[in-house]
């Protein structure tokens, strides 16, 4: 081979190695380079309540582990569902997110005709943040104290008492539906459009029973004013011991129902983008007093490594089935 052809082979050669080296660092770069400008969350429901002090313990582990600006935008409407839209009609370039529940995320799509998105095909999943378990309590001018007592009243008197949830196809709806599936009950379902008139509805006694956060039931469980008589989760909610799992009743033996908090982009978002945000929330979630703010909201909080996409599937499964039971509409 004579020099010239010799050159030209080692200049090849490098600059292979040139182009390798740099498409080998584009995903580091654009990693570094992200966020370039701040972070909108997005959250389906008004401020104060349980997924919105979830969305803004989640704004700050970005804010922090990402070191960048991130906002919390609230756009509550139709059980997070209007924010949801938002977040899937916008880019998916890493700059808007969705603090959402699993009723956006997995319920209200079957019962909702309104609702235009896919949650299995128009979000990115990029982890869970917290469980939220319910609870079912009795109003005070209903006669129980426990399960037990809420079983058999309501066995003997079927139709006669109502119950209430945050509205058609909610997490909460669901809670209730299953209830009355296992145990076999006849109770009339009342939609109300937040926690606030449901409540006080509860509390006046117009309503019976109602499914509800803990957070919204602690200041009237307290007074006096309300009875719980179960979570929704497979075992006792670690800051409310004293309250049984509905589970724990032989007629409701298997019982589960829990909702959650996760984080979510539009379809689409670059893998290393989606990687970055999910490495800082498995971060944060870490932390004791990031995981402590979330316990102090109600919520308990995820370790950042489960399968969001896998459990988004699983409740829709589970959600099919009681929309068949309660012929649930909109």
């Amino acid at each position: 081979m004579n020099h010239r052809n010799s050159s030209l082979t080692r200049r090849l050669a490098l600059a292979a190695l040139g182009a390798t080296a740099t498409a080998l660092a584009a995903p580091a770069l654009a990693q570094a380079s992200y966020p370039a400008k701040p972070i909108k969350v997005m959250v389906g429901y008004a401020p104060g309540g349980s997924v919105d002090m979830a969305a803004r313990v989640v704004a700050d582990i970005l804010a922090a582990k990402l070191g960048g600006t991130v906002v919390v935008e609230n756009a509550p409407g139709a059980a997070g569902v209007l924010a949801a839209q938002r977040v899937v009609s916008s880019p998916a370039d890493g700059y808007t997110l969705l603090a959402g529940s699993s009723n956006e995320m997995a319920a209200t799509g079957l019962v909702n005709p309104a609702q235009k998105y896919d949650p299995l095909k128009d979000f990115t999943p990029l982890g869970l943040v917290a469980y939220a378990p319910v609870m079912l309590v009795a109003g005070p001018k209903v006669p129980v104290k426990n399960i037990d007592e809420f079983v058999t009243l309501v066995k003997r008197n079927p139709g006669k008492y109502s119950y209430g949830s945050s509205g058609v196809g909610s997490t909460l709806h669901f809670a209730g539906e299953l209830i009355k599936q296992r145990a076999g009950l006849f109770m009339t379902h009342i939609p109300y459009r937040g926690t606030a008139a449901l409540t006080s509805d509860l509390v006046g006694g117009a309503l019976d029973f109602a499914i509800v956060s803990p957070t919204a039931a602690a200041p009237f469980i307290q007074s006096g004013r309300l009875t719980p008589l179960g979570v929704t989760s497979a075992k006792r909610f670690p800051t409310l011991p004293q309250v049984p799992a509905l589970a724990e009743h032989p007629q409701l033996k298997g019982y589960e129902l829990t909702g959650w908090f996760a984080l979510a982009a539009p379809k689409g978002l670059p893998a290393d983008v989606a990687q970055r945000l999910a490495a800082a929330l498995k971060a944060g979630l870490a932390e004791p007093a990031y995981r402590r703010r979330l316990e102090e909201g109600g919520s308990l909080p995820a370790s950042g490594s489960e399968d969001l996409a896998r459990t988004m599937r699983e409740d829709i499964g589970k959600y099919e089935g009681l929309v068949k039971f309660a012929n649930m509409r909109e």
